[in-house]
């Protein structure tokens, strides 16, 4: 935790710095940030697994605590009303000890209703930033989640902190640690199931743990883009294994997904001109590049795949001006990657929420953000053999362009995507994946 540590007083102060600048400029007296609630499953008398409010868990690692808040106005050292209670059904959290302690204030609060005792008594000029609006209500919050403050903190929260950063290259080898197990079990023949345990064995994470819940799909399962359903049967014959995978550290996610092939043939050499594709993409970031102009070199370089392997005929232009490659490469490029996996601030043009929307051929990219130092995004283009989408080519004259009998002997495999997170630097990229030891 040593560089933790010695990262994070300057990690405070930078989010401090920010809070200053908006508060001020936004007439408030500071902000007062709920870690959340639980939320009690329907008819029942269990609570859902708790997710904390991202706000919260940018200041300190307090992930799994409910009813915390943090008060913080740029001025003085934070605030912590860290949740104790007296209670002999559940664990209860210890007493905060560890290396961010000493830069937070921290006092206990014992009963989760009796927290208006330990607020500011001006209340009605600080801003409430959380999830629960009835709760802020009640306590005589007047501003609640005000657009101007979310939209600078997401703007501002996409460049990280040296902190962050660290946070994320642990993220990421924990996570290849996962992918490295996943990809064993997937070739000892385990089922979609069984590579989903020794995943999580290798990370040791829970599946409430992990930022997003696992894709892992073996065959035609792996063309459905958020396949989570995990069969128990191992298919045979076993054709094809697509993960996509992460892990967690301090509330910092990695976000990584790899394809492998059983046997060498021409699915091996498709995931092989995918990879070298998107290592050539990841060569293209740096300070002042357009990720939209990204996401449009990716399907130029997925044409040329596409003609390459006779999956399509005529000129790569073609092929992205008719739609053709937005059949086979539906989704984004990437996104921002941080506090969560789709990270905010990822169509921001600027502090004051400007919104830069994703160009109309590609509705579902999740970032149009120009690059910029310190920024970690993911690069993670793919193919895919999507029947539904397919049956539209065939509705018209661009199926005279598609090779039937290609996609035929593709469909099986199902399809490919290779993902890494990679932080832009001002004179290099560094890819925190490959890095960790996943090639």
């Amino acid at each position: 935790m040593d560089k933790l540590a010695s990262h994070y007083l300057a990690h405070i102060t930078e989010l401090n710095r920010r809070v200053a600048d908006v508060v001020s400029r936004e007439s408030l007296s500071g902000l007062v940030i709920h870690s959340g609630q639980p939320h009690r499953q329907f008819l029942d008398d269990m609570d859902y697994p708790f997710k904390v409010n991202p706000h919260f868990k940018a200041w300190l690692p307090v992930l799994d605590n409910p009813h915390c808040w943090l008060l913080v106005n740029g001025r003085d050292k934070p605030q912590l009303i860290f949740y104790r209670p007296v209670d002999f059904w559940h664990k209860v959290a210890d007493f905060p000890d560890s290396f961010w302690s000493e830069h937070i204030d921290i006092k206990l609060l014992t009963k989760a209703d009796k927290v208006a005792e330990l607020l500011p008594k001006d209340i009605g000029n600080w801003a409430y930033v959380g999830e629960h609006l009835d709760v802020a209500e009640v306590l005589g919050f007047k501003t609640r989640n005000p657009d101007a403050v979310m939209s600078y903190l997401h703007y501002h929260r996409t460049t990280k902190t040296q902190y962050e950063l660290e946070c994320m290259r642990r993220s990421n080898d924990i996570a290849v640690h996962g992918h490295i197990a996943a990809k064993n079990a997937f070739y000892n023949g385990g089922s979609e199931f069984e590579i989903q345990q020794a995943y999580l064995i290798a990370t040791n994470q829970g599946e409430n743990e992990v930022p997003y819940g696992n894709i892992v799909a073996l065959n035609r399962n792996a063309s459905i883009l958020h396949y989570t359903k995990l069969e128990h049967a191992t298919p045979h014959p076993r054709r094809s294994f697509l993960i996509d995978a992460g892990a967690n550290f301090a509330g910092y996610a990695s976000d990584i997904t790899r394809t492998y092939a059983f046997e060498k043939n021409i699915f091996s050499a498709l995931i092989e001109a995918m990879d070298k594709a998107q290592l050539e993409l990841i060569d293209l970031m740096k300070p002042g590049v357009k990720y939209v102009d990204l996401h449009i070199e990716t399907h130029r370089k997925i044409a040329q795949i596409m003609l390459d392997f006779n999956i399509a005929t005529g000129g790569a232009e073609g092929l992205i001006e008719q739609g053709i490659t937005s059949v086979f490469f539906p989704h984004g490029l990437g996104h921002m990657l941080g506090l969560q996996v789709h990270d905010m601030g990822g169509y921001l043009h600027d502090e004051r929420g400007t919104h830069i929307a994703a160009p109309d051929a590609h509705p579902f990219l999740r970032c149009t953000r120009t690059l910029a130092v310190n920024q970690v995004l993911t690069i993670e283009p793919g193919i895919y053999i999507i029947d539904s989408l397919l049956n539209e080519l065939k509705q018209d004259k661009r199926q005279a362009q598609i090779n039937w009998d290609t996609i035929d002997l593709l469909r099986p495999f199902g399809g490919i995507r290779i993902e890494d997170n990679v932080i832009v630097h001002a004179d290099r990229n560094e890819n925190m994946t490959r890095d960790c030891g996943l090639d």
